[in-house]
């Protein structure tokens, strides 16, 4: 894979540090500097020179704590007025004196802050140009508590008063966040940029914390982690390389044929969206073996209606799981599948419909009501707002519990699979909130599935990195069908193509540059 984003363990990332910190590698100074460029950058972008803004730096008791300080020493030598909110009383000694000698003014909140001081120093943030928040590192477990939390709370309050609030730089994570697994379990302040160091951390990249995390800067201070990252995203040329292109010799059959069972009379939109959406995505056929074939071939005349063999399965959109025809016809599906030991991708009404175990050639893709009622199925009952508040937790459990690959869909994509293979991928606008947008999905993610079928039948590894692919192909067709306004689901479809086409051309060219 090319430019894909890693993410590493807390205890990973602290292993790697160790060495360096003992040959008297200076990764502090080097953070420092980071730290202090992004912010330099943010303030020219925000006031058009560094000198004279002011800064306000939160800072805690870790090496956190001081990555902040020292950086705020190199903004008071370009001219910036900063303020140290100290949030511990055990902050950084040589941070601190540093900070002090340049002439910057510390700020004590610890312990004999009553709840007036820490509103005043909440007002004070509120008015600066930049806040760096390094009050907790990726040491922390829990969320905030004490000083900490009230402070963020105040700021939060404090910043909805005004009408420009400052730019908020999170100094390696937001801190409060679930470093390793993205969950949010207090306050936590929303940054517009978050610095990381050596290596982007899970919770970055994981739901719910994601989204508090802003534009995500990874800088290299040397750390070198081995081992398997933690959370993988992909980007586009890690997509190009996924997909499969079809070579001189191809046919309609070496390109993937993709069986269907979508839609009934009562849904017949689901078999037409999936159908779609297999199609435009490059599958060499679709065989649709639903009830409303009528529809489909209205809509996609390639579609060929009838059983014949396939390379792949894509089931369950559009489909009551009550219904006795169209759940007998799931059933064989799947049955057909794990016969011929191919991959299948379960959506919608077919989750309730599979055995107690699968293999990783199965992918499911519920949203999170889904995931919580196929949890409690299997003897783990929890509610949707379980899901949505821990999302990776029951991703990885459902994974566990079912032996299939699972695509939990959201506004950040968790993908599990075997051997603690997880990716996680925002590609999708919120506009893609839309009815039918899943069975859209379905179909590209069984045309992926369908081309590469042999792939994935010697390596099962292997789907969880498509049905990764098919979830940022997905969000990054939802926002070019048009950008930054909605989006209906059969124009997400319909702007597969050109997605893909643009993605295999950056790679055929750079494949002729090499």
């Amino acid at each position: 894979m090319g430019d894909v984003l890693l993410a590493w363990g807390s205890d990973d990332v602290r292993a790697a540090e160790e060495p360096l910190l003992a040959a008297g590698v200076p990764l502090m100074d080097r953070a420092a500097f980071a730290l202090a460029t992004v912010v330099a950058a943010g303030l020219r972008e925000r006031r058009g020179r560094v000198g004279g803004a002011t800064v306000v730096l939160l800072v805690g008791g870790g090496n956190n704590g001081g990555d902040t300080l020292w950086a705020g020493v190199r903004l008071l030598r370009r001219g910036a007025a900063v303020t140290a909110l100290l949030v511990s009383d055990r902050v950084h000694p040589e941070g601190s004196a540093a900070f002090e000698e340049a002439g910057g003014r510390l700020r004590s909140l610890d312990g004999s802050s009553d709840g007036s001081s820490v509103r005043a120093a909440a007002a004070l943030a509120a008015q600066a140009d930049v806040v760096l928040d390094g009050i907790l590192g990726i040491g922390a477990r829990g969320g905030l508590r004490g000083t900490g939390e009230a402070l963020v709370t105040a700021l939060q309050e404090a910043f909805a008063a005004v009408d420009r609030p400052p730019l908020v730089v999170a100094v390696d994570v937001p801190s409060g966040i679930g470093v390793d697994d993205g969950s949010v379990p207090g306050p936590v302040l929303t940054a517009d940029r978050t610095v990381t160091f050596g290596c982007a951390k899970p919770g970055l990249l994981l739901p719910p914390a994601a989204a508090l995390a802003g534009r995500v800067d990874v800088v290299d201070i040397g750390l070198r982690s081995s081992g398997t990252p933690a959370v993988v995203r992909l980007e586009a040329d890690d997509l190009a390389a996924l997909w499969p292109v079809p070579g001189g010799a191809a046919h309609k059959y070496t390109r993937g044929v993709l069986g269907v069972v979508a839609g009934t009379p009562r849904y017949p939109g689901a078999a037409v969206l999936v159908s779609s959406a297999a199609v435009l995505a490059g599958v060499g056929m679709v065989r649709y073996g639903g009830e409303v074939g009528d529809a489909v071939l209205a809509a996609r005349p390639e579609v060929v209606v009838g059983t014949g063999r396939v390379q792949a399965w894509a089931v369950g959109p559009g489909i009551d799981p009550d219904d006795e025809v169209a759940a007998a016809r799931v059933r064989d599906a799947l049955g057909a599948a794990a016969a011929d030991d191919l991959p299948v991708v379960v959506d919608a009404g077919a989750l309730g419909l599979l055995p107690n175990r699968s293999t990783p050639l199965t992918v499911l893709t519920p949203h999170a009501g889904e995931l919580a009622t196929l949890l409690g199925v299997r003897g783990e009952p929890v509610e949707r707002a379980d899901v949505e508040r821990e999302p990776l937790r029951w991703a990885v459990r459902a994974q566990q519990l079912t032996g299939a690959t699972v695509l939990l869909k959201g506004a950040v994509t968790v993908v599990a699979g075997p051997h603690g293979a997880l990716y996680a991928q925002a590609e999708a606008p919120a506009w893609l909130a839309t009815a039918g947008a899943g069975d859209v999905l379905t179909g590209l993610l069984g045309a992926l599935l369908a081309g590469r079928s042999d792939d994935v039948r010697a390596d099962p590894t292997l789907v969880a990195a498509l049905a990764a692919a098919a979830a940022s192909v997905h969000g990054r067709a939802a926002r070019a069908a048009n950008p930054g306004g909605p989006v209906a689901a059969l124009a997400v479809a319909q702007a597969l193509p050109g997605v893909v086409a643009g993605l295999v051309a950056t790679e055929q060219t750079a494949a002729q540059d090499a």
